[in-house]
């Protein structure tokens, strides 16, 4: 198992749970608050997966950061799944559209996000 996962979220709460249980799991975890950290981060470092928080407290939310990463060469393939507290249909929709690999509604189980990282990644 393993693979370096990029967790995007305002919340330090959830990014510290879900990093602290995707170790424990076998991966290599990064963090980041915002949009803006999250490209720095992916400018520096080889990451396999992105969990994004969609409802980002900053100027760029995650609809746009999943855009603009499809837009560039190097991240354009980057399995990302979108995490968010809204779970209607037109926001699925829009994750689809923007090239997400995923879409997992808050509140949601670590077992399920690291379920869904599995079937993405592999063992």
């Amino acid at each position: 198992m393993g693979g370096r996962i990029l967790i995007v979220d305002d919340e330090v709460y959830i990014r510290r749970i879900l990093a602290f249980k995707l170790e424990c799991a076998g991966y290599s975890t990064f963090e980041a608050p915002s949009a803006e950290a999250a490209e720095s981060v992916l400018e520096a470092n080889d990451v396999d997966l992105m969990l994004l928080d969609v409802g980002l407290a900053t100027s760029t939310n995650g609809f746009d950061l999943a855009a603009r990463l499809r837009q560039n060469a190097r991240t354009e393939r980057l399995p990302i799944i979108l995490l968010t507290a809204r779970g209607y249909a037109s926001d699925v929709l829009r994750g689809r559209e923007v090239g997400a690999a995923g879409y997992i509604t808050k509140p949601f189980s670590t077992e399920d996000v690291i379920d869904r990282v599995l079937a993405i990644l592999g063992s």
